[in-house]
């Protein structure tokens, strides 16, 4: 347990199921804030804590925001090794046709026929918005667009996405078939920065990018990332805005100070402008407004759980990240928590070092529960036969 954790703990409760401490001794109020947007959302990805909810959970067209679920899919083929950056998809006529022009919305300006690696495609989604490379990479990997939607729609169901479904790769308005809501982005931007953080690096948060060339004159083309938080707020480096006539102006953006990331989520903004003030004065105010208290290091050790039928009677539960806990800036330094290990027990063998086997929640007066997942720290095979046996004789017995 971190050392400020450490001195002001006790353990409270103890079961098979379970464990809680009790940390620190006063209570703090959430700080207040508002915002015109009619959505919005932030979680502090250090502890889980959700610092605001606004209509996080209604339905809303992602426009735009939608392309960090085809980049994320596309991430997710790179790690496996079943996709490659210098890999090339061909820009397909009928594609290039529907995609370009001022009709199209956003573009990368492709040209039919050409060939284009898959690692420029994705800097032509993330920093360019281009409703032409998002279509591009989809067909290169599904074959079609509605195919790939087809794997945005599991990974969305893996994830927990529960309120969102992708009937396109861009997030263009198709009759309201592609939904999500702000909770759900940012799920969607927490798996992208947590599972690919080299690839997030790599990808998100470049200022500019280059493609094409102008008419007339063959001059380079050179588009500027719309992300309202580069430049503006420290620790700013994704993730991704959007905007039709349907949705208004919306953006899921984080950033990190101080080993302190957060992911924050404004929906049907008005303008242009509006949706920079908002995005910086949110942000601002969650970094502002709270901070983080240290519980656990990566890699420490939280306590054990009881494991049925396996090799071993327990494993250990181990932090896979460094664990914290949000609480206000106002009000006295040690907040009253109370720190609880969940899971549902006994465990069954096999277990895999890593596994999320459980979670610590850590519960604060007058604030949403926060939650962070607990690893296996050793793998746990299956008990021999005979060990088997003698407990399932042992629990005829009980």
């Amino acid at each position: 347990m971190g050392t400020q954790a450490k001195m002001n703990a006790r353990f409270i409760i103890g079961s098979a199921c379970g464990v809680s401490l009790l940390v620190g001794a006063a209570a703090a109020a959430p700080p207040p804030f508002t915002t015109p947007a009619p959505v919005a959302y932030m979680q502090d990805l250090s502890s889980g804590a959700v610092l605001y909810a606004k209509d996080a959970d209604r339905r809303i067209p992602p426009a735009s925001m939608a392309k960090m679920m085809t980049t994320l899919v596309a991430f997710d083929l790179i790690k496996k090794g079943e996709l490659k950056p210098d890999q090339k998809f061909t820009v397909q006529p009928a594609t290039w046709q529907r995609w370009h022009g001022p009709a199209a919305g956003s573009t990368m300006f492709l040209s039919p026929n050409e060939q284009v690696s898959v690692r420029d495609l994705l800097h032509g989604i993330v920093t360019l918005s281009g409703n032409d490379a998002s279509v591009v990479v989809a067909e290169g990997i599904a074959g079609t667009e509605e195919a790939f939607a087809a794997l945005m729609n599991e990974r969305a169901q893996a994830l927990g996405m529960t309120n969102s479904r992708f009937g396109n790769s861009n997030g263009w308005p198709d009759e309201g078939r592609t939904v999500t809501t702000a909770r759900d982005l940012a799920k969607l931007a927490a798996a992208t920065i947590q599972d690919h953080p080299q690839l997030y690096r790599e990808y998100y948060g470049q200022p500019s990018f280059t493609w094409g060339r102008t008419l007339g004159g063959n001059a380079p083309i050179t588009q500027g990332n719309r992300n309202p938080l580069l430049g503006k707020v420290a620790g700013a480096d994704g993730l991704k805005t959007g905007h039709t006539a349907e949705a208004g102006y919306g953006f899921t953006g984080s950033a990190e100070q101080a080993g302190r990331r957060l992911v924050m989520v404004v929906a049907g903004l008005d303008s242009y402008n509006g949706r920079i003030d908002e995005s910086v004065r949110f942000m601002n105010w969650g970094f502002g407004s709270w901070r983080t208290q240290p519980l656990f290091d990566a890699g420490e050790r939280v306590g054990a759980a009881e494991v049925q039928l396996g090799a071993e009677d327990s494993v250990s539960l181990v932090a896979p990240r460094r664990v914290a806990a949000t609480t206000p800036t106002t009000g006295l330094l040690k907040p009253k928590m109370k720190v609880s290990v969940r899971y549902n027990g006994p465990l069954k063998a096999p277990i895999a070092k890593g596994q999320h086997v459980a979670d610590l929640v850590v519960a604060t007066p007058d604030m949403p529960v926060q939650v962070t997942p607990l690893v296996a720290g050793e793998a746990v095979g299956e008990a021999g036969f005979l060990d088997r046996l003698w407990a399932g004789i042992g629990g005829l017995f009980a």
